[in-house]
């Protein structure tokens, strides 16, 4: 799994005026926690932009004072005015400790439905799942070879033993739904009752007139 690794150094001064000072000199505060001590840390911001701008998972390596901590990042804040970042949380991974993480998905396959002319819907990105350290992967491999027209994949079809998936089981994932043309062929197809004969031609009426008697 792709690493990022981030030079940082441990941070002794708090507060606001503190805080402040570091960003004056491009340095964003950071916190590693989960492990057997919380580490208030700092590094530059373009140390963090690998892991903040990029939809893959990633693992982060810290290293402070000498230590080096394996962790993942857990959240981020950005400055309301200038959306700069300004604050990082990551979660150390402890070797027997279960930790969660979302997950990217990454469709594989070519549906069915799709090669019949529907259009595929995918509905999420990823998957939030709970594992152990060893047992996390870069992304969840969902085969959506036999999806149907109007059919569904949905988070309960997903299978994976080492993995804990915490969403709703019944959400779904992806999709095939009728495009326009399909639609527009189903309406104009002809339907299978045969459409009645045409009624037989009426007989010419007889000559209501009586023959008159001469007298």
């Amino acid at each position: 799994m792709k690493t990022i690794t981030i030079e940082g150094q441990l941070r002794t001064d708090f507060g606001k005026k503190a805080t402040r000072q570091l960003r004056s000199q491009e340095l964003v505060p950071g916190v590693i926690y989960g492990g057997a001590q919380e580490i208030n840390f700092s590094a530059p911001a373009k140390a963090f932009k690998p892991i903040v701008y990029t939809a893959e998972f990633q693992l982060t390596e810290v290293k402070v004072n000498g230590k080096t901590y394996q962790c993942i990042l857990k959240d981020l804040q950005f400055d309301k005015v200038s959306d700069d970042l300004i604050h990082v949380d990551l979660l150390e991974l402890v070797g027997d400790k279960k930790v969660v993480a979302t997950l990217p998905i990454k469709f594989t396959g070519v549906s069915v439905g799709v090669k019949e002319g529907g259009k595929l819907i995918t509905k999420m990105k990823a998957l939030k799942v709970k594992c152990l350290p060893k047992h996390l992967i870069e992304f969840i491999e969902v085969d959506i070879t036999n999806l149907e027209l109007n059919g569904n994949i949905r988070v309960e079809d997903v299978k994976d033993a080492n993995l804990e998936i915490l969403n709703s089981p019944r959400i779904p994932i992806a999709s095939v739904v009728l495009t326009r043309v399909l639609k527009q062929e189903e309406a104009a197809a002809p339907t299978a009752a045969a459409a009645p004969a045409a009624a037989p031609a009426a007989a010419p009426a007889k000559d209501a007139k009586k023959d008159t008697k001469k007298k």
